[in-house]
């Protein structure tokens, strides 16, 4: 017999904005690359095998309503129910809450259907509906956002803290892709060092490198996007000792990247919070996200579902 449907349960980490973004030399697209975080996003979705329609909480969660609708509208054993969003990530600043939601959210239904869903098949869902981060994927991932489409998997990012302010205000990501600026070749050429030097920065764990990366892609931002702040930030930062200064790209953030194996590591929040203090409305501190199970694994069915499946 075929289990009859759960409530299931998904869930995904965001990212504290990228520390790499730009375009690749090459073949000229845009990618970014993720810095996951210990926050995130998580689903539920209670099916009603009564309704044939689906109830989102919070209301205002369209794109995983519209998410949730497509899902189901294929699926064999779901037909409505309600989807209720829950985490910790605000929107619009630029730390992967749109993405979170939706990894989610099809992580969720699947798993009230009894299954487990890839991050292909998630990716041919989002590709309708947004710009992407690349959060369905474990560790650090450079990711071509607008193609919603994996460039390859960096692995997981060594103990970090990040201080974290917040100049205010939020930024519509799906409205700041839709304007896409002209790069030189010299830029695009930095671009790709930039990401060759990251990818080895991070399989060698080398916080050092990682902040410096960070801050060079923090410093081209400000093409895209003035950040009155940015250069005062940068250089507090590194009188302070810092790893290096990470922004969200097409967000209203800025963090300030410190290694946790520094053993002044609590006077060094203490003085980042101070220095984001002086652009911030909000300061939040952030760690990596460790490696561990990177996001919902559906966890063992009770008996009586296991006897009658």
């Amino acid at each position: 017999m075929i289990a009859p449907p759960r409530v299931g349960v998904g869930s995904a980490f965001g990212s504290c904005g990228e520390l790499l973004q730009g375009v690749t030399a090459e073949h000229d697209r845009d990618f970014l690359v993720t810095l996951p975080i210990a926050r995130g996003a998580v689903a539920v979705f209670e099916p009603d095998p009564h309704r044939h329609v689906v109830t989102v909480v919070p209301a205002h969660k369209t794109k995983s309503g519209t998410l949730a609708r497509a899902l189901l509208a294929r699926s064999t054993v779901l037909r409505g129910g309600v989807l209720t969003l829950l985490g910790d990530l605000p929107e619009g600043k630029g730390l992967a809450s749109s993405t979170a939601d939706l990894v989610a959210t099809a992580r969720a239904v699947a798993d009230a259907e009894g299954r487990e869903i890839g991050a292909a098949e998630i990716e041919a869902e989002l590709r309708g509906i947004e710009p992407s981060d690349g959060v369905m994927y474990p560790g650090a991932v450079a990711y071509y956002h607008r193609d919603v489409r994996l460039l390859a998997m960096l692995g997981a990012l060594p103990p970090l803290t990040i201080v974290t302010g917040d100049e205010g205000g939020r930024v519509d990501t799906v409205a700041f892709n839709r304007h896409r600026p002209a790069f030189s070749g010299a830029a695009k050429l930095e671009y790709s060092e930039l990401l060759a030097e990251l990818t080895v920065a991070v399989a060698r764990r080398d916080v050092t490198a990682i902040g410096a990366v960070a801050t060079r892609s923090a410093e081209l931002s400000t093409v895209l996007r003035p950040r009155p702040h940015l250069d005062a930030t940068i250089s507090a930062a590194r009188d302070l000792g810092a790893a290096g200064v990470v922004v969200a790209h097409s967000g209203t953030t800025t963090g300030i990247l410190l290694d946790e194996g520094d053993p002044d590591l609590p006077a060094k929040i203490a003085g980042a919070q101070h220095v984001c203090a002086h652009f911030a409305s909000t300061i939040i501190i952030d760690h990596t996200w460790r490696p561990a199970p990177p996001d919902w694994t559906a966890p063992p069915r009770h008996t009586a579902e296991a006897v009658n499946s």
